[in-house]
């Protein structure tokens, strides 16, 4: 709801921009999403690492 607010406070004082910037939300979007995709997978082969390394310490506390 702010964002929408927001642009339409942006719309009524700079329509120009506000149409600029939903012209260019999409194609930024697109081209930030490989970067999302890649700290996603850097993510979860850093929880993997974690894991492995963590599992002895959780199989001596099973015991």
């Amino acid at each position: 709801m702010l964002k929408l607010l927001l642009f339409c406070l942006l719309f009524v004082m700079c329509w120009p921009l506000a149409l600029l910037a939903i012209v260019l939300y999409p194609i930024v979007w697109l081209f930030l999403l490989p970067f999302r995709l890649v700290g996603i997978a850097v993510e979860g082969a850093l929880e993997l690492v974690s894991a492995i390394i963590f599992l002895p310490a959780r199989v001596l506390r099973a015991i």
